[in-house]
């Protein structure tokens, strides 16, 4: 399994959420709560929970929504020294609209601050000192600077994590499978889910051995079959472990958190199964809650779960998931 040291800066967009009271449709309700969201951030927050190094580097406009971000971020024991603020630009805003099939998501980003990062951002020193950047698909889809960061990030001396994040509504021009493939197979490590890697390069992908033919090139390679199980490939070698039982309260952030969990796991030098466990263990954490981020189980019961026998591990999976779409 590759090796990699912390710390570890999550590079990209954060905005702030809008979204419904519990039960309410957008249409219906009379009051929005307000969150922070961003899957670079929430990998950033749960890989700070597990106690790694974590730096969160983008941008956000001069206005209370980016000052509400930046705050909330560095609450959690996150780095937000590289944080910039752009006083001609806002911050991105996003409204959840739930529904009975699943929640839509509606963006206000365009031309916000963070949408004009670009390949400078990775002179900051939050990224040149760090052991590992960790990027998503989401920042390659938000403007051609930002696309072009991503690419040089691939291209630079720094170890990169990339979870292909796959949002369509974000790809209008239809780039995104060509885009993705690329970066995603040119990174160290690379997180892409099951179903995210046939919606983008074909149902043929059968199983997680087949995206691994497609995308030889990372170190590692996670492929999250959505409820059932995350496969790791060290190198031509395949280890899977399914996931625990959940209850599902809001799947979004689910994939950050399982990304962060594994990542821990690499940094910690853990074998490639333990992991994956650490990694559902988190997403599961992200599951349970409304929003993106929610609390770990306590360390004792953290230990217990990866120490468990493959038996007793198996017996406890079920449609839980880590699906973050």
């Amino acid at each position: 399994m590759i090796r990699i040291g912390g710390p570890v800066a999550c590079l990209g967009e954060t905005m702030v959420a809008m979204v419904p009271e519990t039960g309410e449709t957008l249409a219906e309700a009379r009051r929005l709560r307000v969150e922070v969201a961003g899957a670079e951030s929430n990998a950033a927050m749960y890989l700070a929970d597990h106690g790694v190094e974590a730096r969160w580097v983008s941008a956000v406009g001069d206005d209370p929504f980016g000052r509400r971000i930046v705050a909330e971020v560095a609450a959690c024991g996150v780095d937000v020294g590289g944080v910039r603020t752009d006083t001609g630009r806002p911050t991105g805003v996003m409204v959840k609209s739930p529904g009975g099939q699943g929640t839509r998501v509606h963006y206000y980003r365009r031309g916000s601050a963070a949408s004009a990062l670009g390949p400078r951002s990775l002179a900051a020193e939050a990224v040149r000192t760090a052991g590992l950047l960790h990027l998503t698909g989401v920042t390659a889809a938000l403007s051609d600077s930002c696309r072009d960061l991503v690419d040089s990030a691939l291209s630079g001396p720094l170890p990169v994590s990339f979870d292909v994040n796959h949002r369509p509504a974000l790809w209008p021009d239809g780039a995104a499978p060509g885009v993705l493939r690329d970066f995603a197979d040119r990174a160290d490590i690379t997180f892409v889910g099951l179903d995210e890697a046939q919606e983008l390069w074909g149902a043929h992908l059968a199983d997680a051995a087949d995206v691994r033919a497609l995308l030889p090139g990372p170190r590692v390679l996670v492929v999250k079959d959505g409820a059932r199980a995350a496969t790791a490939f060290d190198g031509a070698t395949a280890h899977t472990v399914p996931a625990r039982a959940v209850e599902v309260v809001e799947p979004v952030g689910a994939g950050d958190a399982f990304a962060a969990g594994f990542l821990t796991g690499l940094l910690r030098g853990e074998p490639p199964v333990r992991a994956l466990r650490l990694g559902h263990v988190t997403a599961g954490a992200a599951l349970r809650v409304p929003g993106d981020h929610g609390p770990l189980p306590d360390p004792a019961r953290i230990a217990h779960l990866l120490d468990a026998t493959e038996a007793r591990w198996a017996s406890a999976a079920s449609p839980g998931g880590v699906t973050d779409r």
